[in-house]
């Protein structure tokens, strides 16, 4: 275990938990994508680049459980930045064939990168904001096969997720964006101008 390492992954992850917090109380998490957030995203991925260049993927048995999660997390939000979160993306599944991390987690970036690229995601583990002002599951390819990857690889039911992520927006006072369509053009106009989809 590498602690110096360690310690500078979970400040990258504090950062970002610290700045999504105050989002959240000022009730400007849901208005699209920050620039403060994206920024922050941006920072902390090149970062963990520069370590994954020195010692491959932050795995527990280099970082230490929590560090290796708070890496993943970091990787969660490097939407920003489609080729690192590929790369990282194959570097996991390496370290799950080794038996090195969670495949929980390799789920949830697969989902992340198919909802960005604009597919139907495997796992059903990426939300947002419908037209009615509810929280749901992205697009998904069969309702009955991504309960069944779920339970493989440990996770609740789509159903159960939803209501547990419903209840939480509440909690949080999260409100969806004031005009759908326009946070709609945003996102896919980003989408086009960071590379995940082609023009």
């Amino acid at each position: 275990m590498i602690p110096e390492i360690a310690k500078t992954i979970l400040s990258l992850r504090d950062a970002d938990l610290k700045l999504r917090n105050e989002l959240i109380q000022k009730g400007q998490l849901s208005d699209g994508y920050n620039p403060k957030m994206a920024e922050l995203h941006n920072r902390n991925a090149a970062k963990l680049e520069e370590i994954i260049e020195e010692i491959g993927y932050p795995t527990a048995d280099k970082v230490g459980e929590e560090a290796s999660e708070a890496a993943w997390l970091v990787i969660q939000h490097a939407i920003g930045q489609p080729d690192f979160m590929k790369k990282c993306h194959n570097l996991l599944e390496s370290a799950i064939e080794s038996k090195q991390a969670n495949a929980r987690q390799l789920a949830y970036l697969t989902d992340r990168i198919a909802v960005l690229e604009g597919n139907p995601q495997l796992y059903g583990t990426q939300f947002d904001w419908n037209e009615s002002g509810e929280l749901v599951p992205n697009d998904y390819d069969d309702l009955s096969l991504v309960n069944q990857r779920r339970q493989a690889i440990g996770l609740n039911t789509l159903e159960e997720q939803t209501e547990l992520l419903q209840k939480q927006v509440k909690i949080e006072n999260q409100s969806p964006p004031a005009d759908y369509k326009k946070r709609r053009q945003e996102m896919n106009a980003w989408r086009k101008a960071v590379g995940w989809v082609e023009e």
